[in-house]
């Protein structure tokens, strides 16, 4: 393929350095690349996501490549609406960074070193959710921002704390300001956090087929795939108080054969408000070629719990 191929990404460092990767894979199989920075809606506004609806990181860029400014278009694969966009497939899913929250603490301190009514940072819903529901005292503030926005209302003394995605921090460079990973049975990441959806048009087959031949990964598409099939059966929009977290996991059939299986939680927020939270939690594991199937069931398991009551900002219209 001698044309140059047109990546579309949001201007900001993150994207900037998320798009780099993958540009990168495909200079190194000798493809001429060159990246367009798209403005979107959620990079324009500083209201909180719920707010502004899902898609506001992901309608512009799409819009880009429908009409043939952009060959590709790279997303954080969390900011995604579940519902496909006619014209458009999801051609790679490169290999995830650590899909972990990470907490960045005044004085290096840990989650559990926090003191009741620490003012702990977040825009999430879902990590509002999870942080109340531990019952340690924190006040938790709504935030936006970039990463150095939110960092500095830490270094400033604005907050205590505020936790972001470890995965971006990591792609920046930054790791070094988490004072504490944190482990999935505290907060459950965001279905599909530290991972990446690249996309193309539909009719674009040799596109497609060179991302996938040279960026796919195959157990981490498995992965986000149950993630958000769960997220999607919830009808749960990508800020809905909606946890998931899948890995491909090695196993032994009935004939003592190594086969891969893909093991995915989920947890649901009940309900959020100031009188507190109740958590839905479950688990299910099934194999690789079934992930769709086990995010759908793992979801109606979370619907039997209670699950049903998710509503509110967060929620996608059908």
């Amino acid at each position: 393929m001698t044309r140059t191929i047109r990546i579309g990404t949001r201007g900001s460092a993150l994207a900037l350095t998320q798009t780099g990767t993958v540009a990168d894979a495909l200079r190194k199989a000798g493809l001429e690349v060159e990246i367009v920075k798209v403005s979107t809606p959620g990079d324009r506004s500083s209201a909180p996501i719920a707010e502004i609806g899902v898609g506001v990181f992901t309608s512009a860029l799409r819009e880009a490549l429908l009409n043939k400014q952009v060959d590709v278009a790279v997303h954080s694969y969390k900011d995604l609406p579940t519902a496909p966009e006619r014209g458009i497939v999801l051609a790679a899913v490169p290999p995830r960074e650590d899909p972990r929250d990470a907490l960045i603490a005044r004085d290096g301190l840990t989650l559990g070193e926090l003191p009741p009514g620490a003012r702990i940072g977040t825009g999430s819903p879902r990590r509002t959710a999870q942080l109340r529901a531990l019952g340690l005292g924190f006040e938790v503030v709504p935030i936006r921002g970039n990463i150095d926005t939110r960092l500095n209302k830490v270094v400033d003394g604005e907050l205590d704390a505020v936790v972001l995605a470890r995965a971006g921090l990591v792609r920046l460079g930054r790791a070094d300001v988490i004072t504490e990973t944190l482990d999935p049975i505290q907060m459950l990441p965001a279905p599909a956090q530290g991972a990446l959806a690249v996309e193309c048009r539909v009719d674009d087959v040799d596109i497609e087929h060179l991302l996938r031949s040279i960026v796919d990964d195959e157990a981490t598409r498995a992965a986000v795939t149950a993630e958000r099939a769960m997220l999607a059966a919830l009808e749960a929009g990508c800020s809905a108080p909606v946890g998931a977290l899948a890995e491909v996991v090695e196993d032994l059939d009935a004939d003592g054969s190594v086969i891969e299986n893909v093991s995915l939680r989920g947890v649901a927020a009940a309900g959020l408000d100031d009188e507190g939270v109740q958590l839905l939690r479950a688990s299910a594991v099934a194999g690789k070629s079934e992930a769709e199937q086990l995010g759908r069931d793992l979801a109606a398991e979370l619907l039997d719990l209670g699950a049903g009551a998710l509503s509110g900002p967060g929620r996608e219209s059908r």
